[in-house]
């Protein structure tokens, strides 16, 4: 990007913001206002790549980075810090993060860069935790704003580089069988029942996590097929002018069964 056709962006962003020539919407605006459209446009840039539609993906990502700018603006009104502030911090942290390409530390692939990332990110946590005269925690700086799923797995990633991880993946299994057990046993409880499908759901984040998938795109997919799948039983039993409710379970059955064959 060119330092003019970013320049074009921030003064279209300036002048949004306008206070007598300014867009309505654009200039009612706030911090938290933007907050839900900020995580909608992440969300769309990554099904835009999933479905590998770059065209799109570069629309999207035009959308997340107005995103940015648009926060630029706020904190540039209220002479917080201004844009260049902001992209000065994410060089610097970068070139931080990055000795073995700005220093002179070496790595041996791709793994042990992750793994001295993540050391480096502790260690600003730790640093960060002592600066505010708090104690430090394996779990720091993990956003809950995130979505619960993704939430799970950053814990367990925490817990897992402190040494608190199953093995292998037996021990796992056999949590996610007990987890199971035990919401069975608890499915009269209303209050118990919830807790234990927690529990559930959180072993199976697990799961995920040692079968070596990302769980979030792992439900995502299987939300896809299943939405495939879906779609195709409506069109079979449209077709044969049937109507869900007028079918037995056995021939609902038949006729997903008949969808996986069409869509697989």
């Amino acid at each position: 990007m060119s330092s003019n056709s970013m320049q074009r962006l921030l003064e279209i962003m300036s002048a949004l913001r306008d206070p007598d020539k300014g867009c309505p919407w654009d200039l009612e605006q706030s911090w938290r206002t933007i907050v839900p459209h900020t995580i909608e446009e992440a969300y769309e840039v990554a099904d835009a790549i999933e479905r590998d539609d770059f065209d799109e993906v570069k629309a999207e990502l035009g959308d997340l980075l107005f995103q940015v700018v648009f926060y630029a603006q706020l904190a540039k009104e209220e002479k917080r810090f201004s844009f260049d502030d902001i992209v000065n911090a994410i060089s610097d942290k970068l070139v931080h993060r990055h000795p073995h390409v700005f220093g002179d530390v070496s790595v041996d692939d791709a793994d042990a860069q992750t793994e001295h990332w993540e050391a480096l990110k502790a260690e600003e946590r730790k640093q960060k935790a002592a600066q505010g005269d708090q104690q430090h925690s394996a779990l720091d700086g993990i956003a809950h704003t995130l979505p619960a799923m993704n939430v799970a797995e950053k814990i367990q990633k925490r817990a897992a580089r402190v040494g608190f991880d199953w093995p292998d993946k037996e021990g796992v299994f056999a949590k996610v069988e007990e987890e199971l057990a035990e919401l069975k046993q608890a499915w009269d409880d209303p209050v118990e029942r919830k807790n234990e499908l927690g529990d559930l759901l959180f072993s199976c984040v697990n799961l995920a996590r040692h079968a070596g998938f990302e769980p979030e795109s792992v439900l995502r997919q299987s939300n896809r097929k299943f939405e495939q799948r879906f779609r195709a039983m409506e069109q079979t039993i449209s077709s044969s002018d049937q109507q869900f409710e007028n079918m037995s379970i056995e021939e609902l059955e038949a006729a997903w069964q008949h969808a996986k064959t069409k869509t697989d």
